[in-house]
């Protein structure tokens, strides 16, 4: 086996030659596995020689300690299919992803623990990080460079200026990976902004800016901050992700890309963030919080050169054609054979309602007083809160305190309020009609927790204070984890009573004879997630911008198909479309 060997000095340094790095974004756990030879491929058509990856912890140790590294999160497999491909990678494996995912990759368990400090030197945490990378990096040592593996270079943390700016953390970091045999050159990436460049960086560690434009600008200031060295844009945002209530999907022009890529190209190294964006399957998708809950849609495609569904974009070929100018372009052959079908309408053949089937999903968990998600082991999807009311005692006023993101209350099973966001801070009158019911149902959905920013710490879901009835804690809950995964969607007996305008499941069982990619067109439906054989697809919602769900080819079978609906609103369709084309929301 070739060892080969890297080094940062004034530039960077492959072998002993300079070596210009023109890389790509693409997260292997946002691309079914079948397709990460498609992507990469692409990749190199289009002219990089590396690639960049984060790791998302919160999928590699779901719960403490249990920790898994196939399938789709096969991380060496993704690497080795770009070594094949003649690529070099980039891993950024810090606790702490962003990347507008599911708690910026922070595993959700953190947070049962009582006084947790996120992105510290606080030992509970570095305990856990240590845990993880014991783990994680039995993986990616021996795919180094000087391992005979592809990888340059490894992050210590990621956008950490913007949070905070403690050293002995970073320091901690850094000296737990060289623990654990990290050998490459290490990085931080920063903004360039105010003094985020001075709080993330750590000394003999390159520091590298993250920016989508005006890197004429930007440029000076990152080499004014590292005084000698490589410059690299590690990420170059050459699009925009979308979150729910966004009025058009968002694009950027390619000409501005183009022209801003050419820049940074003449004096330094680039990374595309993203280069293909992929999907937010499942409950994956992050939130961002600026006065008020903004959680990410299902689909990332990002406006990036490659498309959710693979596809070679306008400004794939316009970012080529500048890179052409810089290193030789190979040309563009792929191996693997993708072709798009639309399946048509199918229709829904039975319904139950939740509240029909709730005993046989799951065991409830039964407090004095409401628990939160995660003090229920529970991380993603939603959390019912049942409890019995007292008849002789009217009911006048109902409140719920520390609950997030969004709750649905039902009293006898009758829908009596949804509150999002800001609305679940307030007190409510309970007209006397609503408050004679003997039982009080509570569903609460997890919207995605908030990836960036402060907030990151106040992200316990489900309810973590109290339920007040006339201005007191109500006691005597019984609480159902619905995680909406396979286990649960094999429990459900569709035999069962259905009632209008209650959350309830949808059936749709449809036949496939040539298994090609589609996209699940839920125009018509409110709000709710589906999943297809099992795998969750992710979340839909009437309000867009998304309106379909990108469904590659591995997830279907020859024949027999099964989708299973999910919708909390009482709005239903008599069936379904399956269609070849994206509907990402108006442009």
């Amino acid at each position: 086996m070739e060892m080969n060997q890297f080094e940062v000095r004034d530039q960077f340094y492959l072998n002993g030659e300079p070596f210009r790095i023109i890389s790509g974004s693409i997260h292997y756990f946002r691309v079914v596995p079948q397709y990460w030879r498609d992507r990469l491929e692409k990749l190199r058509a289009m002219g990089c020689n590396t690639v960049e990856t984060y790791v998302p912890w919160n999928l590699h140790e779901p719960r403490e300690g249990e920790f898994c590294f196939d399938g789709m999160l096969d991380l060496a497999e993704f690497l080795k299919i770009a070594q094949e491909l003649g690529l070099w990678a980039i891993v950024r494996p810090s606790p702490y992803i962003c990347g507008e995912w599911e708690f910026g990759g922070l595993p959700a368990w953190l947070l049962a623990e009582d006084g947790m400090r996120l992105r510290s030197s606080y030992p509970p945490f570095l305990h856990a990080v240590s845990e993880f990378y014991q783990a994680l990096f039995k993986e990616l040592v021996p795919l180094q460079i000087d391992h005979g593996g592809p990888v340059l270079l490894m992050q210590v943390e990621n956008e950490y200026g913007a949070c905070g700016d403690e050293k002995v953390y970073l320091e901690a970091l850094r000296t737990e990976m060289r623990k654990n045999s990290v050998t490459v050159p290490l990085i931080t990436s920063d903004g360039p902004w105010g003094d985020y460049l001075i709080n993330g960086s750590l000394e003999g560690t390159l520091a590298t800016a993250n920016f989508g434009s005006k890197p004429e600008e930007q440029f000076p200031i990152l080499r004014k901050h590292i005084k000698s060295g490589p410059l690299m844009c590690m990420e170059f945002w050459v699009g925009w992700f979308d979150a729910w209530g966004d009025e058009k999907h968002h694009t950027t022009p390619s000409t501005d890309c183009a022209k801003d890529l050419n820049t940074i190209l003449s004096s330094g190294s680039v990374n595309f963030y993203m280069f293909h964006g992929g999907t937010n399957f499942g409950f994956m998708n992050g939130a961002n919080y600026y006065g008020k809950l903004s959680p990410d849609v299902t689909s990332y495609d990002y406006d990036a050169p490659l498309s959710e569904d693979g596809e070679i974009t306008p400004k794939y070929r316009a970012l080529r054609e500048v890179i052409s100018r810089y290193v030789p372009v190979p040309p563009m052959k792929f191996s693997t054979k993708i072709e798009k079908y639309s399946y048509g309408e199918q229709m829904v053949t039975n319904r139950i309602s939740l509240f029909s089937v709730l005993e046989s999903l799951t065991m409830p968990i039964e407090s004095p007083w409401p628990l939160s998600m995660e003090k229920l082991g529970q991380n993603y999807g939603y959390t019912l809160y049942r409890s019995a009311l007292n008849k002789n005692a009217p009911l006048e006023k109902l409140q719920l305190l520390d609950a997030n993101d969004r709750a649905q209350i039902f009293f006898d099973q009758q829908p009596f309020l949804t509150l999002y966001d800001h609305e679940l801070e307030k007190e409510y009158i309970v007209p006397s009609l609503s408050g004679t019911g003997t039982r009080l149902d509570i569903l609460v959905e997890n919207m995605g927790r908030v990836n960036y920013g402060p907030r990151m710490e106040y992200q316990r879901k489900g309810i973590d204070g109290a339920v007040l009835l006339n201005g007191h804690g109500h006691s005597g809950w019984k609480m159902y984890s619905l995680t909406m995964d396979a286990a649960m969607a094999a429990k459900l007996n569709f035999a069962k009573e259905y009632q209008e305008g209650t959350p309830s499941f949808y059936l749709v069982p449809f036949q496939v004879e040539n298994i090609g990619d589609t996209f699940l067109d839920m125009t018509g439906w409110g709000k709710g997630c589906a999943l297809l054989n099992g795998f969750n697809l992710g979340r839909f919602w009437e309000k867009g911008p998304q309106q379909r769900l990108y469904i590659p080819a591995p997830l279907l079978r020859q024949g027999n198909n099964e989708l299973i609906i999910f919708e909390t609103e009482g709005k239903s369709g008599s069936a379904v479309s399956f269609s070849a084309e994206p509907n990402l929301g108006a442009v």
